[in-house]
């Protein structure tokens, strides 16, 4: 990767010249976190954040667990840059927050190459089995897709989107990076507490499979927190990739095991899907909010629909608006319910349908919407074509001391992905075929070797032409909401990157329903269901509004600030 220090921009002006710099001590309580006080440099406030801004003069990485942030810190400090930092961290994740990402799932990136002031895009998304028509599942007396199961797995992208970046951009071997991964796969590492709680929620799920049982569940039940957990079989898999490359995956060892796994199972995924496996580096799409640029991959993924989202609200004084209020978030759902409407009925694989991607971010087609928006009363979308579920994510961050940075996320869709473990190798399978659709009239309708509507986007912000942040929300449909929220906290109401972070969300989720995070007041509930809004306020056995991380350069100070979702286990961590 190019190599360049960070260059300070004196004009510009540093985030804690307007911000108020929030120190929060934190408390147990219940189980839960809660604030005992906060103290604030300029004034007193109550802060939404939960934990500090962390600071560091030159590198940084941000996950959702602490020991996939603790391994890209050490692949910095040891010479590697922001690509090698972003691809171990994710490699460890497989291992400890198996339920979300893995070898068999997906991958996107945006990385920025310092020394050319460039993005430059990977779409590491896997397309359908060859074998996977319309005109099969009709012959089989199946007119929906399967959500979970061996007839819901695509191709898996994820490994090969993950070397790419290495032998690319990195300074490091595969060997090197995949180094942690395999020592706790191998050794084993304590279960955090966010992740036994998802793992145990899959618990049911896990049973269903004979290979799955053994590989995830220790003696017939999820690892409690704290538990130490061990996958010798998935260790063996990455000593495998380490030694011999991505090809023993894709056409060696390891992929033979998988498409006779996937034949024995009755799946359509052959050895030639996996054989003719390429990732994608595309250029990212972008729009321009309140002065910065804000960059998405194209479609395939649902990028383009945080971007609409935003276009349609800059038309509008959210600061005024104040944040948390019912006006604010009745305007963001109804943008939310347009963009997403644009989303079912356009977002695909642009190799098989023309996606208008220029028409939805023109500034045009954006005041069109804003006239059919009513501030008093909500708007009933129309309903989806195809509407994905609650995703299991992962996304991780890296801003190496030359000033690269790379915005990963990676994912096998839901929580443990279509339920199957190939054996012997503790690889769980995707089930992101769930995202596909039977219906020919639906531009997102199954083909074969076509890549799905997707729903996992890393997100990159510019200013005057200089990278300012990298960061990612996960969570399925959450994501551009995750996004936009996320933006808006920071750019319109000035919050630092913890905080804009940290503080409460909402998620539309279908039809007039809404949820509504703790935080969020009764008051502003009340009124949101005055305008027609159907709000649900009881405390999920899940979350629903995902988990993020981000990495912000002050470029007065020549200081990096980076923020971890407090919702995750994770911690950004920097030198």
């Amino acid at each position: 990767m190019p190599k360049k220090a960070f260059s300070v921009d004196k004009t510009s002006k540093s985030i804690y010249n307007d911000l108020s710099f929030c120190a929060s001590k934190t408390i147990l309580e219940s189980g839960k976190r809660s604030m005992e006080f906060t103290y604030t440099q300029k004034r007193e406030w109550s802060s939404s954040a939960q934990r500090s801004v962390v600071m560091a003069p030159e590198g940084m990485v941000a996950s959702s667990q602490n020991l996939a942030s603790t391994v890209g810190y050490k692949i910095l400090a040891r010479g590697g840059n922001a690509a090698d930092a972003a691809v171990a961290m994710v490699a460890v994740l497989n291992v400890v927050e198996p339920h979300s990402v893995g070898l068999g799932g997906d991958a996107f990136a945006l990385i920025y190459l310092a020394g050319e002031n460039r993005i430059v895009g990977l779409n590491a998304s896997g397309r359908a089995p060859c074998r996977a028509s319309r005109s099969w599942f009709k012959s089989h007396g199946i007119t929906t897709m399967p959500e979970q199961g061996i007839l819901s797995v695509t191709v898996p992208g994820a490994l090969h989107g993950w070397a790419e970046m290495v032998e690319r951009y990195g300074a490091l071997t595969l060997t090197d990076v995949f180094e942690d991964a395999i020592a706790y796969a191998e050794g084993g590492f304590p279960v955090t507490e966010v992740i036994a709680g998802e793992w145990k929620a899959a618990e049911n799920f896990l049973r269903g499979e004979q290979s799955t049982t053994g590989t995830y569940l220790v003696n017939g039940r999820a690892p409690r927190a704290g538990e130490l957990f061990r996958n010798k079989d998935l260790a063996r898999t990455y000593r495998v990739v380490a030694r011999d490359g991505v090809e023993a995956f894709y056409e060696g060892e390891i992929g033979r095991v998988i498409a006779e796994f996937c034949e024995r199972k009755g799946g359509l995924l052959s050895a030639e899907d996996l054989k003719t496996t390429r990732s994608t580096w595309v250029d990212p799409i972008s729009l321009e909010y309140r002065g910065h640029t804000i960059y998405e991959l194209p479609p395939n993924g649902q990028g383009v629909t945080a971007l609409e989202m935003l276009n349609i609200l800059e038309g509008y004084d959210i600061k005024d608006l104040g944040c948390g209020s019912p006006e604010y978030l009745h305007l963001l759902m109804e943008a939310k319910k347009i963009s997403f409407g644009d989303r079912d009925a356009f977002v695909t694989d642009p190799d098989f349908e023309n996606v208008p991607v220029e028409r939805m971010l023109s500034r045009t087609y954006a005041e069109e919407w804003r006239g059919r928006i009513d501030h008093d009363r909500a708007m009933a979308p129309p309903l989806p074509r195809s509407r994905p579920g609650t995703g299991d994510t992962v996304y991780v961050t890296a801003v190496d001391q030359d000033g690269n940075a790379v915005s990963l996320i990676s994912s096998i869709y839901m929580a443990f992905g279509s339920g199957l473990v190939v054996d012997g190798t503790g690889i769980v399978l995707q089930n992101r075929g769930a995202s596909f659709s039977l219906d020919p009239s639906d531009p997102n309708r199954l083909e074969p070797r076509k890549r799905p509507m997707h729903t996992i986007i890393p997100g990159m912000v510019f200013k005057n032409g200089l990278f300012m942040m990298t960061f990612g929300v996960m969570g399925g449909d959450m994501q551009p909401q995750g996004h936009v929220q996320f933006l808006v906290n920071l750019i319109d109401f000035g919050m630092n990157p913890q905080e804009a972070l940290d503080a409460p969300r909402v998620r539309h989720m279908e039809g007039m329903t809404a949820y509504l995070e703790e935080g969020i007041s009764g008051e502003t509930a009340a009124a949101l269901t005055e305008k027609g809004h159907e709000i649900l306020r009881a405390n999920p056995s899940v979350n629903q509004v995902g988990g993020g991380q981000a990495i912000y350069l002050d470029r007065e100070q020549g200081v990096l600030l980076g923020a971890s979702d407090r919702r995750k286990d994770g911690c950004a961590i920097g030198y």
